[in-house]
């Protein structure tokens, strides 16, 4: 199992391409500038231990470098202690709706934000319980299969953004089917699809699903996130999404729909608001569950591989600084292939 102790730091990698661009953009500067001064080919004899390319060379060795240290203060690990264990608690699968609407404000700070928020204080309470994750919006996808890694299952909630799924909807019946094939096929465990969504069913069928999922055993818990009056979905440009005529997109809770999901998968519906009601309602639900004995893989103990990066780091470094941007003057004339 690799995993990083403070994945904070990969943002830092954001810097890289940011580096790029603006040495892009210098370069051609600096190009374009030369051309005025003179003929390039001119230019070039005139100045003939410039290289057109030591400079290039350089800059992505030191890139690479700052890559590498940045990797290496997220300190990066590798499970290397691991145990079979039976434990005795439920199964869970976390279907999450990412659809564009999900961005709107009207809970704070997002329908999105505040349903991360719940699911990880929900993984806070799990001790002897399995996880997984399911994304949605068009299309569903697992994000995370079921695990006791609780650690892992936080990190891949954080990284759930709109932008992993290209087709936009809400195909809440494509979720659940999904999440009914993520549990483990042991019997006598008390399993629970907890869909987390604001009602906007555009492909139908999700009352199909949640009767295949409660013949199964599956109960189907709907948090409902979002005001029934409607709010903008914001565009992050400081606008609202727009239809065609130009008029405001409202995205609107849809409860009577959650309500009818939720009970054809003998389950109940939760409405998230910005209170703690609904953590407090779906936790006392699960609780109702039947425990029962599941085999997990626990990696108990970490080895950091952190040396591994630091070192390959340095030595791009020094690699970089005896790289010199112009030719060597020393071995100019030196030419191991003379034509006779």
């Amino acid at each position: 199992m690799f995993r990083f102790e403070d994945p904070t730091y990969l943002w830092l990698l954001m810097v890289v391409p940011i580096l790029a661009v603006v040495r892009l953009v210098v370069w051609r500067q600096r190009k374009s500038k030369l051309r005025k001064f003179g003929d390039p080919e001119l230019l070039r004899r005139l100045m003939p231990d410039a290289s057109a390319y030591r400079p290039t060379v350089k800059f992505w060795l030191l890139m690479a470098a700052l890559a590498l240290l940045i990797v290496t203060l997220a300190r990066p690990q590798m499970g290397s202690k691991v145990s079979h264990e039976k434990r005795n608690g439920i199964e869970i699968i976390i279907a999450m709706d990412i659809s564009n609407s999900m961005k709107a404000e009207d809970v704070v700070p997002s329908r999105l934000d505040k349903s991360k928020l719940m699911v990880e204080n929900l993984v806070d309470h799990f001790t002897t319980d399995k996880v997984g994750l399911v994304v949605f919006a068009g299309d569903a996808f697992v994000q995370l299969p079921i695990t006791s890694d609780y650690v892992s299952a936080k990190m891949f909630l954080q990284n759930t953004t709109p932008s992993l799924i290209n087709t936009q909807g809400t195909d809440i019946a494509k979720a659940l089917t999904v999440s009914m094939r993520s549990f483990t096929q042991q019997d006598k465990v008390g399993k629970a699809i907890v869909l987390i969504t604001d009602g906007e069913d555009h492909e139908g069928g999700a009352l199909e699903a949640a009767k295949a999922a409660a013949k199964k055993g599956i109960n189907v818990f709907i948090l409902g996130v979002g005001d029934p009056k409607g709010a903008p979905i914001p565009t992050g440009n400081g606008g609202y999404m727009t239809d065609n005529t130009g008029q405001t997109v409202l995205s609107a809770l849809n409860e009577k729909m959650c309500r009818e999901v939720a009970q054809a998968g003998s389950g109940t519906y939760i409405h998230v608001d910005n209170t703690s009601d609904a953590q407090d309602q779906l936790n006392a639900q699960l609780t109702k569950l039947q425990k029962g004995d599941t085999d997990s893989v626990i990696y108990s103990e970490y080895d950091e591989q952190f040396q591994a990066f630091a070192l390959l780091a340095l030595l791009l470094l020094i690699g970089e600084a005896c790289l010199l941007e112009s030719k060597n003057p020393l071995f100019r004339n030196i030419k191991l292939f003379k034509k006779k």
